[in-house]
């Protein structure tokens, strides 16, 4: 299978580069399942129904969140009744939504998606490691499912790669999220999964993690600063993850950054022809 993971979406400039760069992305890399993060793409806080509805037409399969999954209090309903949005796995029982599902890829595979959040210096939800290691034991990569993704929500890199390791052979993908920046440590484990520690964002960076740089500079500099954080919306670049996996052992066979537009340097996987043109 071939796989894009984008990192999370934040406010307008976030989901305008997804919009218009997911549908060429999918007939260009011949893409069976596409995972967007999007916990900050209303407006940087959570994610509404519509925005859900806008990134399904453009070519995802599923939609990941995190710690600001309930900022938008509509997403509960819509969140309860769409098993392709998922919020964190390690809630407690009774939370509205899924943290896990198996989603249809467009040909008919089965794909496990995880959504897990981390604990050191975040929420203390249950424990991740235990939760992840429930569903993995009865979701067998290559066999009950033909792709296990996991989307690692946390901000300890440590705690990223912990969960990377115990899920090593038995997932396809484990990419982290939240940090806002794209680390470079891309690689398939010993085991055949994919990992990197944080896909970065889609969004712009002429900004302190994809808010305005004046606001957020101020509110470091003064605890009397009123005014809310708000996202830039300059010129952004997508941020994500190309896996290539193993029809028969839905383990990864390479992976890749890919970063495309806005300010970053951009990175196309080197193990694919050059692109012809860049994309806006």
């Amino acid at each position: 299978m071939k796989i894009l993971f984008c990192g999370d979406l934040v406010g307008r400039s976030g989901r305008d580069v997804v919009l218009q760069n997911l549908p060429g992305l999918r007939t260009e890399l011949g893409l069976d399942f596409v995972v967007v993060n999007a916990e900050n793409a209303a407006h940087g806080f959570g994610l509404t129904g519509k925005i859900c509805d806008e990134l399904f037409e453009a070519g995802a399969d599923a939609i990941t969140t995190g710690n600001h999954v309930w900022d938008q209090r509509e997403i509960v309903s819509y969140i309860d009744s769409n098993p392709r949005v998922l919020r964190p796995l390690n809630y407690t029982q009774g939370t509205p939504g899924a943290g896990a599902s198996v989603i249809q890829a467009r040909d008919g595979r089965k794909v496990l998606v995880v959504n897990v959040m981390c604990r050191l210096f975040m929420e203390l939800l249950d424990d991740p490691f235990v939760a992840v290691d429930r569903v993995l034991q009865s979701h067998l990569v290559g066999a009950a499912v033909d792709a296990v993704l996991i989307d690692v929500h946390g901000e300890a890199t440590s705690e990223k790669a912990a969960l990377g390791h115990i899920c090593d052979g038995r997932a396809s993908l484990v990419v982290g999220t939240h940090t806002h920046v794209p680390t470079a440590d891309t690689q398939v484990l010993p085991g055949g999964t994919a990992f990197q520690s944080d896909a970065g964002m889609c969004g712009d960076y002429d900004s302190v993690i994809g808010m305005k740089k004046d606001i957020a500079v101020a509110r470091f500099r003064s605890k009397l600063v009123s005014e809310r954080l708000s996202p830039a919306t300059g010129p952004a670049t997508l941020c994500g993850v190309y896996v290539e996996t193993d029809d028969k052992t839905g383990l990864a066979l390479r992976a890749a950054p890919l970063v495309l537009g806005g300010r970053l340097r951009p990175a196309w996987p080197d193990f694919l022809p050059p692109r012809a043109a860049a994309s806006t």
